[in-house]
């Protein structure tokens, strides 16, 4: 994500390396690399223009700090300037009235339909809720099947009706029969098109008259760039909508319409889709993209992830164990597990600050923790439990029963070891400190 712009910007400020103080002269060249590379990136061009006008008025008007160098100030202010054009602060969704109604729009192909089934979780584990989900997509074949399927998955009721082609119908129908059974929350999934056409925004214009939802949501795949600006653009003059959802961010995007919609439509970017999973959705940060973007990481999210997964308790029992130095191959084995519900390993490397650059180049396989895990599940209880047993022969056993070497067990014994004795001093001296200040981190 933004892997592109990123590394043109980081060549742009390059420009003013080793230079004493921001001049007209050596900021002209540099904005002329940052416009060029936001173009590159599918920014609309007046977008683009306007963006590095404001730079440069910042830039000349700021006395360098001793302690500051041009560089370093430019990437602040640009910084503060791509925060600002993608909203400045985020923005999550208004849920009122009872039952309280969003409804979801967008083209085909948008990811509507996913979303609507991640929406739906996250507000039902999040908040509490209770959500129905209204499959009023009656057009694209399968669509009904596939909000069943979703709904099954997170354990949330899906409201059809077999045979009915009109959508407004089934919009209200739902919402009564929504009110009869107690729930209070209706997401209502609605029909795209393959472009935009007066048919499809009649239809929808008639569905929001219909229900009055209390939020509109409008999902665009990101992927599609400037496409996806002026789609926003049309929408939101017949809808109005509330605010917009970025969905495929995780995929190979240029981020112009991340950039560029806010501008566009005056609506904020509410929600991004970063991949497949249900859990895939995050509420949108236009100070953490901007870090993103310029390859500050993102350590805040990333803690926030952490703490969404790891159990306080379950913490605290590990924390006493690794201080008696008891921490077996069965806490090794539930830390991974961890991990791996924070979401995908690449997208988790970007938001630690150096670290996404250093592994941009390198595919990280989600099933990394594969050869591990099935290791660990080759030890006996007795051997996971008191690693120091584990002999020669034991290691070949395992090996042989994991469908690994030798020289992998041996491998990941060590790790374990240093692993281990990391953990230890984390809860002793000054790593007992260092830990209290990560914990402090996400609050």
């Amino acid at each position: 994500m933004f892997e592109n712009l990123s590394d043109k910007l980081e060549k742009s400020f390059k420009l003013l390396k080793g230079e004493g103080r921001i001049t007209e002269i050596n900021i002209a060249e540099t904005l002329k690399d940052v416009r060029r590379a936001l173009l590159d990136a599918d920014v609309n061009f007046k977008i683009a223009k306007n963006f590095t006008d404001a730079v440069k008025e910042k830039a000349l008007g700021q006395d360098v700090l001793n302690s500051v160098k041009p560089g370093q100030l430019m990437v602040k202010i640009v910084h503060d300037e791509l925060a600002q054009l993608m909203g400045g602060t985020a923005e999550d969704i208004q849920i009122k009235g009872n039952p309280a109604v969003i409804l979801i729009a967008g083209l085909q192909g948008s990811g509507k339909t996913t979303f609507t089934g991640k929406l739906a979780h996250r507000l039902k584990t999040k908040q509490g809720k209770n959500p129905l989900l209204i499959a009023g997509d009656v057009y694209r074949p399968a669509a009904i099947d596939q909000l069943k399927v979703l709904g099954e998955q997170i354990g949330i009721e899906v409201y059809t009706e077999d045979g009915s082609k009109d959508p407004v119908k089934i919009a209200k129908d739902g919402i009564k029969y929504a009110k009869q059974k107690g729930f209070d929350l209706v997401i209502v999934d609605t029909a795209g098109r393959l472009a935009v056409d007066e048919e499809m925004m009649k239809e929808i214009s008639a569905v929001k008259k219909a229900i009055d939802p209390h939020e509109i949501l409008f999902v665009v795949d990101s992927m599609t760039g400037q496409d996806a600006v002026n789609t926003a653009k049309e929408f939101n003059d017949k809808l109005d909508f509330d605010g917009v959802v970025l969905t495929k961010l995780d995929g190979d995007t240029r981020g112009g319409a991340a950039l560029s919609i806010r501008k566009v439509v005056d609506k904020p970017i509410k929600f991004v889709g970063t991949g497949e999973k249900m859990d895939a959705l995050d509420v949108f940060h236009p100070e953490r993209m901007a870090d993103r973007i310029l390859g500050m990481g993102d350590i805040v999210s990333l803690v926030e992830k952490a703490q969404e997964q790891f159990d306080t308790e379950e913490a605290r029992k590990l924390q006493k164990k690794i201080a008696k130095n008891q921490f077996s191959f069965d806490d090794f084995l539930s830390q991974i597990q961890q991990i791996k519900k924070m979401g995908n390993l690449k997208d988790l490397a970007s938001m630690i600050p150096g670290v996404g650059k250093a592994m941009k180049n390198m595919d990280i396989d989600d099933d990394a923790f594969k050869g591990i895990e099935a290791i660990i599940h080759s030890m006996t209880p007795s051997e996971r439990d008191n690693p120091s047993v584990i002999n020669g022969s034991r290691r070949k056993r395992i090996a042989s029963g994991s469908g690994t070497t030798i020289q992998d067990v041996n491998r990941l014994m060590k790790q374990f070891d240093e692993t281990r004795k990391m953990m230890k001093m984390m809860t002793t001296g000054k790593g007992k400190n260092l830990a209290k200040m990560m914990n402090g981190m996400g609050r």
